[in-house]
């Protein structure tokens, strides 16, 4: 299941650039999801997880509706400590503005045995395919370390499976540590890929 939340609250985070060819601007912004985002992100998520390639071809809109609904009936849902934030792409030209969305993360406080006073710990960490390696990833990263900033927490932690290589390099380049690697009998029985928790210490300003 997915977990998302809502708040109004925006994040400082934008950039825009001019195609001379066609005369249209493009700007990017990272902000707290809104309640108009939905069909959007159900789209960047579905993509991002679930691309449409043999059996899943068929599963895609099952998925997509499964994860829209879910994000509808949560959106509402508030905490102190439980943010979802997206990029969105402005688009403006001769035929208007058009907004896309075109990546979202999550960051929320977690508790576990190793620490009784909880962590923020970013998770659905996604960019459509067709927007990819040009540095959206990287700025909802900084988004979401602002955000734990904000929350009086010095480090961050996320997981990222061993295979996923272009992720790996991501967070290894953005100051993200190996902390433990997470094992269970169904990664060798099943011959899945592990989990590896990454951490990364934040300093005190940008």
């Amino acid at each position: 299941m997915v977990d998302f939340c809502f708040s109004s609250s925006l994040i400082a985070a934008s950039s825009a650039s001019t195609d001379k060819g066609t005369g249209t601007s493009q700007s990017l912004s990272i902000r707290t999801v809104k309640a108009s985002d939905i069909k959007g992100l159900a789209e960047v998520i579905t993509r991002s997880f679930h691309p449409r390639q043999g059996l899943w071809y068929w599963f895609y809109p099952l998925l997509k509706l499964g994860i829209y609904e879910d994000l509808h009936s949560r959106i509402r849902s508030s905490s102190p400590h439980h943010r979802c934030i997206v990029a969105s792409l402005s688009i403006d030209g001769a035929a208007g503005g058009v907004e896309e969305i075109v990546g979202t993360a999550e960051i929320a406080m977690r508790f576990d045995s190793t620490a009784s006073d909880g962590f923020p710990y970013i998770s659905n960490l996604a960019v459509s395919p067709t927007h990819r390696r040009q540095g959206i990833a990287r700025k909802l990263l900084l988004a979401c370390e602002q955000i734990a900033r904000e929350w009086g927490c010095q480090a961050v932690s996320l997981h990222v499976l061993e295979n996923n290589y272009p992720a790996k390099r991501l967070y290894f380049s953005c100051g993200y540590r190996l902390y433990r690697i997470d094992f269970s009998f169904s990664n060798w029985l099943l011959k899945r890929p592990r989990r590896l928790l990454m951490y990364k210490k934040m300093q005190n300003s940008f």
